[in-house]
């Protein structure tokens, strides 16, 4: 792998990772609902799935996804039934969701936080396909070392990943910092989250 591609791909993944998408949403949702603790632990959930994906095309596994159509749905139902799981438990739940104070997240919740966005991400088959479909196609074909380079491609997106969310996260919390001071309105947002994590939910069960 030369220079220009390596510079290339990183292009590509700042292009790949700037484009709202799912986790995006969810990310900013949280960091809005919940404070700027909540949406680092969201941030940091979402690193840790990608990395989970980057081992399993590493092993194989998502080409065994991708070459088994079951497989594949099963995969994105589950993630959809997590999602709509969750929305669902933020509208009942009294009070509107998680808790949140005038600040940031309880400390409880934060690990909460931290296992649905590692959940969400590592039951969406999308991203597997992405490590899957974009990382070879700058691998070097005659080298011999395949495999340290779709490693080095894996970490170089995942961290580009976490250099766009935490700003975003610091952004999302202080444009909404005022609106969480409100009893009334951190309740809304808390069920304004559950809205969108239905619809995130509806969104991968109906994607082809």
């Amino acid at each position: 792998m030369t220079l220009d591609s390596y510079l290339l791909f990183v292009a590509g993944s700042v292009l790949l990772v700037v484009v709202p998408g799912p986790d995006m949403v969810y990310l900013l949702a949280r960091s809005v609902a919940q404070g700027r603790r909540a949406g680092l632990m969201a941030a940091l959930g979402f690193n840790l799935g990608a990395y989970c994906h980057l081992a399993a095309a590493l092993l194989g596994i998502s080409a065994l996804l991708a070459a088994s159509p079951r497989a594949f749905a099963a995969v994105k139902w589950l993630g959809a039934a997590y999602l709509l799981y969750l929305g669902a438990q933020a509208l009942l739940r009294p009070g509107g969701g998680p808790a949140a104070g005038p600040g940031d997240a309880a400390p409880r919740s934060l690990g909460v936080v931290l296992r649905q966005a590692f959940v969400s991400d590592v039951l969406n088959p999308k991203v597997g396909m992405f490590y899957l479909a974009f990382l070879p196609q700058f691998v070097a074909p005659g080298s011999p070392h395949r495999t340290l380079q779709l490693v080095l491609l894996g970490v170089t997106v995942n961290m580009i990943a976490l250099a766009v969310n935490v700003p975003l996260v610091f952004l999302a919390t202080r444009v909404s910092a005022r609106l969480r001071r409100r009893g009334s309105a951190s309740r809304h947002l808390s069920r304004a989250l559950g809205v969108v994590f239905i619809a995130l939910g509806l969104r991968i069960a109906l994607a082809r």
